[in-house]
């Protein structure tokens, strides 16, 4: 089946995928702790039977049993070299099960490693990764690629594009999403599917964590964006422990009628995973044949996406600001930081663009005495954990645009591409291949059009170009190409002339740049101001402008609400009571400024070292954290007082911030992070403690089993943050190895994770050992599959959600 017949498959039928494999491998013996894939070839009949099973249940589609068969995690079971033999082998078996009666699915997932800057693995790397399996696997006979219960975004991207460089299969990717409707990196399921569609996904959709019911709000909310078939595959029901197992008690009936509801809600690709066997699909498969099939969207929404954020550019919405502060040209300071490779005053101004109203950033950094492309990926991954805003990629090498575009964790935006040869015919391609939007610049090799009707054949044949290529009408932004009024009187009306061409004849967003307009006047601001407005009642969409201007972003306010845009009357009201709220603070800082240099000079923490320190964990500024704690440290503030007063306060708020959904692990870990190199420069500094001061000891681990960590490492981070002495087991630990050390080392705390649904029981085992071997220590636990409920019923102490929690929770213990 070629693609295109694949597509036209999935969006002319109800397609039914197949159930768990996970779980009923155990069923059928797999012991905990041994890779599945070896286990399969090791017992080949298991998965010949079950995925026959399924397709006589109804099953189109079966997904091989190569789901943790990348070499990252093979290499946990010391399976690396055996990659080609593993997938090679398990696509065979599929086959061999299913015969001609259904495709067979490559399936990969995610390989366990953090990407940087979140953790140490590079892009690059895992691209790598992905490339070798997918090579593979599409050499192995596969018929579509299968990528699924993914957590994060980028490590979605990184596998879309590995498939695409090495095979021609279809692709489908699902994501895994928490009870709050994101996924652990807080990507929403909208901004998944904008990322995802765009890069030529063919079916988007939502598999695990939850039962049907629960992941209905998510396949609806795609709905609203998806151009292709939408995909679900829930559990069956949430896990329940019973006589010492963990079951799932969604009967078939149950299951199938719950089913009809995401068929309803848009899903036209479904099936089971944890919990869900070939009588689940069966009675699915009878529940849904007669419902009508969802039709995707015929046409794209307009919208830029950062990893955990939309922005829709609507030509009869609201205006967008494109902040432009981030650019060396012309600034003194940000060129000698960039030189030094410090990345502090990018981030400041990443943050105040985005508090003043820019709704997308622009990113160049094109200066001497710097590796542009190396300095453009580091501000990338920079701005990108900083901020939610998406980004307009700036640059005069093609080179260095396709490095951002790679890298970029969401849908992103050029600046620009013209007629002009090399633009068109190397960035064309690419804003195809990494599924980016662009704003058409109307220059050709032989410069400036001479006039507007020039401009328009430019802005066609750029057009066309494009569409030739597969980008699609709502990808294209066009700029205005703003004149200088000082040379050309008619500069001005003649930008008009295009966004009114553009917006009432081609359909198409305008954008411009609104410095030129002025250049050589005086008091520029106004004719900047006074230019902005009328280009807004002409139809200019979008302008690119320093959104710290008071004057121009709040004329840009006012004239949305002048022409009665959405919300654009709650939106103003709300800018102008903020600005009144920071002049208010700004005037009682100043009042108060003596009070607090003479509070620092008497040896105390003044109230702005003390901000900078804070503001610095708190936004998870690491380049400045050991400079601000020196300012404090020579201000004659105590090392213990800067713990106290300053990291443990910022945590506690961004901890905080994380449970109000205004955070999410990006935001936690790179705040964990800058507190963690505060702590390391304080501690040869602090006054030794007596033995019976010490903080105590806690022991953390993953279960016997579980190689999935990154919850784990969190927590100890999070923990050794608050001066625990925290031993780290690491993953895949023995039950009594983990009461042993408790004894050995007279832990205060035991903290257990487990992602996995056939893990979870390990934590029963760790309260029971404990309870035989006498052990004081309180037992807590957590992870993806984990409730209170199972923590009450295994005789936990305790159970949190997430690192926030856990450390709360363990104070709360400690203190009982």
């Amino acid at each position: 089946m070629t693609r295109e017949e694949f597509r036209k498959y999935i969006r002319e039928n109800i397609v039914i995928l197949d159930g768990a494999t996970g779980t009923n491998l155990m069923a059928a013996g797999m012991p905990v702790g041994v890779c599945p894939e070896e286990w399969v070839m090791e017992h080949p009949q298991v998965i010949l039977d079950l995925q026959k099973a399924y397709v006589d249940n109804g099953t189109n589609i079966v997904y091989a049993p190569t789901f943790t068969g990348n070499r990252i995690k093979l290499l946990e079971y010391g399976l690396q070299e055996k990659i080609n033999e593993i997938n090679t082998t398990l696509v065979g078996l599929s086959k061999q099960a299913v015969g001609d009666r259904a495709l067979v699915a490559a399936d990969m997932t995610m390989t366990g490693r953090q990407l940087f800057p979140l953790g140490d693995l590079m892009f690059e790397e895992l691209l790598e990764v992905y490339k070798e399996q997918a090579r593979i696997l599409d050499e192995a006979g596969a018929d579509v690629f299968v990528v699924e219960t993914m957590m994060s975004l980028q490590e979605c991207r990184a596998a879309v594009l590995a498939i695409k460089e090495v095979s021609d299969l279809p692709i489908m990717v699902t994501l895994t999403y928490n009870e709050d409707g994101r996924t652990l990196f807080g990507t929403p399921p909208e901004t998944a599917v904008v990322v995802l569609q765009s890069l030529g996904v063919d079916a988007i959709g939502v598999n695990c964590s939850t039962g049907p019911a629960e992941m209905i709000a998510l396949v609806e909310k795609m709905a609203e964006y998806s151009t292709v078939p939408l995909i679900a595959k829930p559990n069956a029901g949430l896990p329940e422990l019973e006589d010492g197992k963990t079951v799932y008690k969604m009967t078939p009936d149950m299951f199938a009628d719950a089913m009809r509801g995401l068929v309803k809600a848009g899903a036209s690709i479904v099936g089971g995973c944890c919990g869900t066997t070939p009588e689940h699909i069966r009675a699915l498969t009878e529940a849904v044949k007669t419902m009508p099939v969802h039709k995707p969207l015929e046409h794209h929404r307009r919208v830029l996406a950062s990893e955990r954020k939309n922005v829709e550019i609507d030509l009869d919405g609201n205006f967008t600001v494109v902040g432009e502060r981030i650019n060396p040209t012309g600034k003194k300071k940000l060129q000698a930081q960039l030189r030094e490779g410090k990345l502090d005053l990018v981030r400041q101004m990443a943050m105040e663009q985005e508090t003043n109203g820019a709704g997308i950033l622009d990113i160049n950094m094109g200066m001497n005495g710097i590796d542009e492309k190396e300095m453009m990926k580091s501000v990338i991954y920079e701005v990108s954990s900083t901020v939610d805003c998406p980004l307009c990629i700036d640059s005069s090498y093609v080179e260095v645009i396709e490095e951002a575009l790679k890298i970029y964790p969401g849908r992103a935006l050029i600046n620009s591409i013209s007629l002009e040869t090399e633009k068109m015919e190397k960035l064309l391609p690419l804003a195809a291949k990494y599924g980016a939007m662009f704003i058409l610049l109307p220059l050709s090799d032989a410069g400036l059009p001479k006039d507007v009707e020039e401009k328009k054949q430019i802005i066609n044949t750029i057009y066309d170009k494009a569409l030739s290529l597969g980008m699609a009408h709502e990808d294209i932004v066009v700029d205005g190409l703003v004149a200088t009024i000082g040379a050309n009187p008619k500069a001005a009306i003649e930008c008009y002339e295009t966004i009114a061409y553009c917006k009432d004849e081609k359909k198409l967003p305008t954008i411009c740049g609104l410095s030129n307009i002025s250049f050589g006047l005086p008091e520029r601001m106004y004719v900047n101001t006074a230019f902005l407005t009328m280009a807004i009642c002409k139809g200019l969409t979008m302008a690119i402008a320093n959104p710290s201007q008071e004057l121009l972003m709040n004329a840009a306010f006012a004239s949305d609400m002048l022409l009665d845009r959405p919300d654009s009357d709650i939106a103003y009201i709300e800018r102008m009571s903020r600005l009144a709220e920071e002049k208010a603070q700004y005037e009682t800082v100043v009042v108060k400024k003596s009070d607090n240099d003479a509070s620092a000079s008497n040896g105390t923490c003044a109230a702005g070292s003390k901000d900078a320190v804070f503001q610095a964990v708190l936004k998870g500024n690491k380049g400045s954290i050991i400079d601000e704690v020196k300012k404090m440290l020579s201000d004659g503030a105590k090392p213990d007082e800067i713990i106290n007063n300053s990291l443990i306060p910022a945590i506690n708020e961004v901890g905080e911030l994380f449970n109000q959904k205004k955070y999410f692990l990006p935001q936690l870990i790179g705040s964990a992070n800058t507190m963690k190199l505060a702590i390391e420069h304080l501690e040869p500094l602090l006054e030794k403690k007596d033995s019976g001061d010490d903080m105590p000891t806690l022991v953390i681990a993953t279960v016997e089993g579980d190689i999935h960590d990154i919850g784990k490492n969190l927590v100890v981070l999070m923990l050794k943050n608050y001066g625990y002495n925290v031993i780290d087991m690491g993953k895949d630990v023995p039950c009594e190895d983990i009461v042993n050390k408790a004894i050995e080392t007279n832990a205060a705390v035991i903290g257990l994770s487990a992602l996995m649904t056939t893990t979870m029981m390990r934590m029963k085992d760790v309260v029971e050992i404990c309870k035989e071997k006498g052990c004081k220590s309180k037992v807590v636990i957590g992870g993806a599959c984990i409730t209170q409920s199972f923590a009450d019923e295994i005789g936990a102490d305790g159970y949190s959600k997430d690192a926030a929690e856990c450390v709360k929770l363990v104070e709360r213990l400690l203190n009982s």
